[in-house]
């Protein structure tokens, strides 16, 4: 239950903070007072859409926040620990709306929006002044239908089982498009997979042709330089190595008389030996030399054709040996695809028998929970004062030639819904054969099923909080006091809150709540209280009399208010 709401810099609220109770807590107060106004701001709680308007003017941001006792609660436990926000049994819901942007909380932790509205649909149901117009289009009839304990598990089924065939089919097309457009490109990419296998591109060939080419393009001057090495070193008049063995020699004699040329003479000895293995090396090496035009000519046209290759495709080596492996495994594909679209194909229809399987499931559900639902809307406006009331639910398969299932032998269009449309068809007076809810019913009697339906649905959702804002809308005098009675009674297994003009619905309040507007200065504040007995007698007789409170209208106000608390017993 809703322990405390408190809101502020919210349109015309300035600070205020309430405290509803258990049971029926009823809110009243003249047209524009801000009744509504309050109604906004637990619907920003909720995490339903904020409007910078609505802060009130000069303030920085507006501010809402309810504690609302959960206890122990399996499903909000599953999604706060999804969103890492700390589990309380008394939850902590604040929304801060400000010119910029808006920030949620729960339990203190930022929260994404999205997640408070998940929060808020587990807790609350709140029914603002022109949601009761859902019942008039047939679209929210599988709604209330789904919304039966009996019909979810079977929906979550089906569900699972269409996002299945939805998947496979997704993919399905996909193959199909590939395989199209593969075929299309098939010639493509056999001429294209010809064209490099001539070439046969190779990552480290490039860098091998570079230094082949080098050698030859200089093969002349290797030759010469190679040649003066020799000369020089081993062949010339006055060549290295009788320069060398005549310092050897010099050296070796000053060794015997000076010990100091030692070192000296053992490293003159490796220069030589270092000298001679050059001289050796240039020899062997210019032997080696090879002259090849037409070599280098021909790896000249590879290096053309490679350059030439990498600028057609605009890839490299690396990229282009790749691409040919694409180009294999596209073209292995296209030769496999009638094999692999039938092997889909089969997953596809497996996953499709069992989505009619599940689709036939969860229509039989929907006929059986919606003929009970009507028993229970039946009895219920049957105490709203509709005594000849009879209510059918028409659940109906989507025929479509288009559609993926087959039942019977008709195919049957089907969404994330289910394959079946769901009407809601009723009849207010004895004799009459139930027409269309959307077409047949008044203003009056909208307000009366809808509050029978929501009567229902709060004991088979176990919702803790409903909201009602306005439901007696186009209703008066007896039916009124049925209303009242029925959402008094209601509130027996859920805290419920209502705006109300009515003193035959007010009357039934477990607490009683007086909404005003006051001019302070130059501002105009919008205040809330709770009413003590007394005032809840005076706050009903005014809602009979009008301003002017009559004696009469109080006397008439006790007697309500004593009928309403004598039915408890």
């Amino acid at each position: 239950m809703i322990e405390s709401i408190y809101v502020k810099d919210f349109a015309l609220i300035d600070e205020l903070e309430v405290t509803p109770g258990t049971g029926l807590n009823i809110i009243t107060g003249q047209t524009g007072a801000g009744k509504s106004i309050l109604i906004g701001a637990l619907n920003m709680i909720l995490g339903e859409r904020a409007d910078t308007d609505t802060i009130r003017h000069g303030a920085q941001k507006a501010v809402a926040e309810a504690l609302i006792r959960v206890g122990d609660d399996t499903r909000i436990r599953a999604v706060l620990s999804d969103a890492e926000v700390e589990y309380r049994e008394v939850l902590i819901l604040r929304r801060e709306i400000r010119a910029s942007a808006s920030r949620a909380f729960i339990n203190d932790t930022p929260v994404p929006v999205g997640i408070l509205k998940k929060v808020g649909d587990l807790l609350v149901d709140l029914h603002g002044q022109h949601d009761h117009q859902l019942l008039l289009r047939e679209e929210h009839h599988r709604e209330v239908v789904d919304g039966l304990s009996a019909v979810q598990p079977h929906l979550n089924s089906y569900r699972a089982q269409f996002d299945q065939v939805a998947g496979l089919r997704r993919e399905l097309q996909k193959l199909q498009k590939k395989e199209k457009e593969l075929l299309e490109k098939q010639e493509l990419y056999r001429f294209q997979l010809r064209e490099l296998e001539t070439v046969q591109p190779d990552p480290h060939e490039y860098a091998e042709l570079e230094s082949e080419m080098r050698l030859l393009d200089n093969a002349e001057e290797l030759d010469q330089k190679a040649g003066l090495v020799v000369s020089l070193g081993s062949e010339s008049d006055a060549n290295a190595e009788d320069i060398l063995t005549a310092m050897g020699n010099a050296l070796e004699d000053l060794v015997r008389i000076e010990e100091g040329f030692e070192s000296y003479l053992q490293e003159f000895n490796a220069a030589r030996i270092s000298i001679r293995e050059a001289v050796r090396y240039a020899e062997r090496y210019r032997s080696n030399i090879e002259f090849n035009p037409q070599r280098l000519e021909f790896l000249r046209g590879r290096q053309a054709e490679i350059r030439r290759i990498e600028k057609k495709y605009g890839k490299s080596m690396e990229e282009l040996v790749a691409y040919m492996d694409e180009l294999r495994e596209n073209l292995n594909l296209a030769d496999n695809y009638d094999l692999e679209i039938e092997r889909l194909q089969l997953r596809v229809d497996e996953a499709t028998d069992q989505l009619r399987e599940k689709a036939e499931i969860l229509h039989a559900a929907r006929e059986s929970e919606s003929a009970r639902l009507g028993e229970k809307i039946v009895t219920e406006l049957r105490k709203l004062g509709i005594t000849h009331a009879a209510f059918q639910t028409k659940v109906e398969w989507l025929y479509s030639n288009d559609g993926w299932l087959t039942i019977g032998n008709r195919r049957v269009s089907c969404s994330e819904y289910g394959g079946d449309e769901v009407r809601f068809y009723i009849s207010t007076n004895k004799g009459e054969v139930p027409k269309p809810l959307s077409k047949t019913a008044s203003g009056g009697e909208i307000s009366r099923i809808m509050l029978a339906l929501k009567s229902i649905l709060a004991r088979e959702q176990s919702l803790p909080v409903m909201i009602f804002d306005e439901i007696d809308t186009g209703i008066s005098g007896e039916v009124a006091e049925q209303v009242g009675q029925t959402m008094r009674a209601l509130a027996s297994h859920c805290q419920i809150l209502a705006i109300t003009h009515q003193p035959q619905i007010a009357c039934q309040a477990h607490h009683h709540f007086r909404v005003s507007k006051q001019e302070e200065g130059e501002r105009t504040i919008t205040h809330i209280q709770k009413l003590e007995a007394e005032e809840h007698v005076r706050e009903v007789a005014t809602l009979m009399s009008g301003a002017t409170l009559s004696e009469s209208a109080v006397i008439s106000a006790r007697e309500l208010i004593a009928k309403a608390e004598m039915a408890d017993d």
